[in-house]
């Protein structure tokens, strides 16, 4: 089940895992990303149109992670209890202002742990989909800097020429997508 977003003050939670990917906690999203980031659930969803493009992102500025960075479509965490895959559906609107449709798994079991600059940590269990958008994106400016589409032959060239303006886990799932 989603979180209740109808009121102002509710608090986004996030599902803490052990280290074999079990559930074992909640924390507030607020609260999570710093030095020792425990290990808890996200997703990430690549979307893709009729010519095979994939729309990419750069991550708002005002972001705590990673800001201003170039990465997949968009990602997000499931609240406790709710299936990865529903969160992508219920975040698309939040995130991108418009539904997305056909989602499907394509990196179910990665994760990754990654370091910014200033130390704060990702440290997640991550399925990774795909999806397609069901209407003109609208993204929220406190998420999404801008948006392109982009022919993955070209998305890889670009990340060979300049990896560090690519998120870390953008660039790991591309080098998985890529050998399947």
């Amino acid at each position: 089940m989603a979180p209740d977003t109808t009121t102002a003050d509710a608090v986004e939670l996030v599902q803490l895992l052990d280290d074999r990917g079990r559930p074992c906690g909640t924390a507030p999203k607020a609260e999570v990303h710093h030095a020792q980031t425990p290990l808890h659930l996200a997703f990430s969803c690549w979307l893709f149109d009729d010519e095979g493009r994939t729309l990419v992102s750069r991550r708002a500025w005002s972001k705590r992670t990673w800001p201003g960075v170039l990465t997949n479509s968009f990602c997000g965490h499931p609240a406790p209890g709710e299936e990865p895959a529903a969160a992508v559906e219920r975040r698309a609107p939040q995130e991108l202002g418009t539904r997305v449709g056909g989602v499907r798994a394509l990196l179910p079991d990665f994760r990754y742990r990654a370091v910014m600059a200033d130390g704060t940590v990702e440290n997640e269990v991550c399925p990774v989909f795909s999806a397609r958008l069901l209407g003109d994106p609208r993204p929220a400016q406190d998420e999404v800097a801008e948006l392109r589409w982009m022919a993955m032959d070209e998305l890889v060239a670009e990340v060979e020429r300049d990896p560090a303006v690519w998120s870390p886990w953008m660039r790991m799932q591309l080098e998985q997508i890529r050998a399947r």
